[in-house]
């Protein structure tokens, strides 16, 4: 693939209006991206973005690149197919937690499981927003919705929890009122080789609105959320005098020189290890126990799906006695004719 970086946001943006509601967090993710991208250094002729349905799936009508609006939950199954026609292209597959972890649910675990080199921003506002306010499958328990006038009863998913299961090898998590953060993860999710799973908390103004206010409002976040970067120590707080420690088999938050605490005391993290037990039990902490992991992860090297797929092709053509169709149609059990008649 051909790269540059002579590109600028501005060559990101389309004239066409963005319609979706005013104040809705997607404004956000897509400015995030139209930033991220020129820095990626690939020609926007090679950059694509794939959505299944739902609010977040305009994302294609809204940004300058190539772009196809699929069918509800068939987009990682959509860019799957490109990504194979075509290895060279960047792919982005943007979709909501009901298009991914409803309908589409299977195809999102495959496209992990298989690991081809796409990028996925899933728009996670724990409502189906476009159809006007029905649960989803990460709608927490007990909530009232159009669907659940007495409140819901099943157990929502957690993105990162199911990702681990799917054996993913990047899954990282934002919120979308903090565009500096949003630009980081964005670009070492375009980085990564290898499927990447950005899970962007976003808040619904109209159906679901401030679900994420305990880790998102200026009086919370510092308390609530933890910034995590690779090799560096899990601390938060306002200023920093927080932090992970593990406890048997859990993770537990402390305060730095209470209890005997230290500084050293405190994890570091590692998002490139290969066991995944301390990436699962970072993406499942709950408030109030413990703080929200927020940042990179995990983010893990493993062979791509479609190299493998394309060394297969080429050892089976270098194997063949087939070289062309009529070296087929000559090939295996033939009936040849011949004229009785003498001639």
């Amino acid at each position: 693939m051909e790269n540059y970086s002579k590109t600028t946001a501005k060559d990101f943006k389309m004239d066409n209006d963005v319609r979706w509601c005013p104040g809705c967090g997607c404004h956000a993710v897509l400015s995030a991206m139209q930033k991220v991208l020129p820095e990626t250094g690939i020609k926007k002729e090679n950059i694509v973005f794939v959505s299944g349905i739902g609010c977040s799936s305009r994302f294609p009508y809204y940004i300058n690149t190539y772009g196809f609006h699929g069918l509800h939950g068939r987009g990682a199954a959509i860019a799957t197919g490109i990504k194979l026609a075509n290895p060279g292209l960047s792919v982005w597959l943007v979709t909501g937690d009901g298009d991914s972890m409803a309908i589409g649910g299977n195809h999102f675990i495959h496209l992990l499981r298989r690991n081809l080199d796409i990028n996925i921003l899933l728009i996670n506002n724990k409502i189906y927003g476009l159809t006007k306010g029905q649960f989803s499958p990460t709608t927490p328990k007990g909530s009232i919705t159009k669907t659940s006038p007495s409140g819901t009863i099943a157990s929502p998913f957690l993105p990162g929890e199911l990702a681990m299961g799917a054996q993913g090898n990047f899954f990282a998590r934002v919120v979308d009122n903090d565009l500096e953060m949003m630009q980081k993860v964005f670009i070492a999710a375009a980085s990564h080789k290898g499927t990447s799973l950005v899970e962007v908390l976003q808040n619904c103004v109209i159906f679901n609105d401030a679900v994420h206010s305990e880790i998102t409002s200026k009086e919370l976040r510092d308390e609530n959320q933890i910034y995590l970067e690779h090799g560096k120590s899990m601390l938060f707080g306002k200023n920093k005098e927080k932090g992970l420690i593990q406890d048997d088999s859990r993770l537990k938050a402390v305060t730095i020189g209470q209890n005997g605490i230290k500084k050293e005391d405190i994890l570091i993290h590692n998002a490139v290890d290969r066991e995944d037990t301390k990436h699962y039990m970072l993406v499942r902490m709950m408030l109030p126990e413990n703080p929200i992991a927020m940042g990179v992860i995990r983010s893990c090297e493993a062979y791509t799906y479609e190299d493998t797929y394309y060394q297969q092709i080429e050892a089976s053509r270098n194997k063949s006695t087939v070289g062309n169709v009529n070296d087929l149609f000559m090939s295996g059990n033939i009936f040849k004719l011949e004229n009785h008649n003498g001639n």
